[in-house]
């Protein structure tokens, strides 16, 4: 999801917006040798009434409980990124766009233990591009059952958004491509349902919404926090619990949902269909009310919306 051209664009480093060009960082930074970041994939989308960030405010949060996981000494509010965020995209003049509010440790520092490396903050907006294809909310996507699996609790902390969590699911989205699917599956050290590669993933049964809960080594995503609120709006029960692999072969339906997938349905695991083999009634009515939401067309009912001021025109 790069820009066609960078040039233009401005990034948020520590309160100044800076030339994209400009905002590099040393070799010796502790965060390229030990993948010592934390960070947020956040979307807005443009509205009837301008751009609007889709749950900043959540997003913002879950950055800073990122940085009290790993130790890293932050000095920002939520409120100060979600601001930020606000900041960047008008100072690009984005509307529909991807937002990645970024914490790294740098400094110069070859040592696991860096106490004293530099903490630095960005935020870097791009336009958005479809995350799994072109047509992949209107048609759906493929997905195998990675051989990687999830870590588990005692490993790494998944509740946070952190670089290094990030390098199994590199392994599980290649294992994928390679083998022609779109995405992968993977599953917890049990063996259970746990999440894809940077998505998490809901299934329907008989009208019913399961979902594998925290414990499965899932990252709590904010979009999936977003599908089943919509859901209980929506009279759809919700069940958290372990799920076994053989479910995804035998339920009616199955999507990812995530900041950069937003819904989109799965039609097939393993090469064997989901359902009918097409995107299926509950997930087009999830995702209809999702991108409905997002995109102002929808009644905001829960204020997931953060508006983004419009640039002063010139000679205004």
């Amino acid at each position: 999801m790069a820009p066609k051209s960078n040039s233009a664009l401005k990034i948020w480093r520590d309160g100044q917006l800076i030339n994209w060009d400009d905002c590099n960082i040393h070799i010796m930074s502790h965060v390229v040798h030990y993948g010592s970041s934390v960070f947020e994939g956040v979307r807005s989308y443009e509205t009837p009434n301008g751009g609007a960030i889709f749950r900043a405010k959540e997003h913002s949060r879950r950055l800073v409980d990122s940085c009290r996981i790993y130790r890293m000494a932050f000095k920002y509010s939520a409120d100060e990124i979600t601001q930020a965020m606000v900041d960047t995209l008008a100072a690009n003049d984005l509307k529909d766009a991807y937002l990645r509010p970024l914490v790294i440790r740098t400094g110069q520092s070859i040592g696991v233990y860096a106490p004293n490396a530099t903490i630095e903050t960005f935020v870097i907006t791009i336009p958005s591009s479809p995350y799994l294809g072109h047509d992949s909310i209107s048609k759906g996507v493929s997905a195998r059952i990675s051989s990687w699996r999830r870590p588990a609790p005692s490993t790494n902390p998944t509740m946070a958004k952190a670089g290094g969590n990030y390098l199994s699911s590199q392994l599980a989205k290649m294992e994928a491509v390679a083998d022609n699917y779109n995405e992968g599956i993977m599953l917890d050290t049990f063996g259970y349902l746990s999440e894809g590669s940077g998505m998490n993933v809901f299934c329907v049964k008989d009208g019913v919404l399961y979902t594998a809960p925290d414990a499965a080594g899932i990252l709590h995503g904010i979009t999936r926090d977003t599908v089943m609120k919509m859901a209980a709006d929506l009279n759809i029960d919700v069940r958290e619990q372990t799920i076994l692999r053989e479910f995804l072969y035998t339920c009616d339906e199955v999507f990812f949902c995530g900041t950069a997938a937003e819904v989109t349905a799965v039609t097939s695991v393993d090469r064997i269909d989901v359902g009918n083999g097409k995107p299926g009634p509950v997930t087009l009515k999830l995702q209809n009310q999702y991108l409905g939401i997002a995109r102002g067309q929808i009644k905001d009912r829960h204020h997931w919306l953060t508006p983004v001021p419009q640039p002063a025109m010139a000679g205004r």
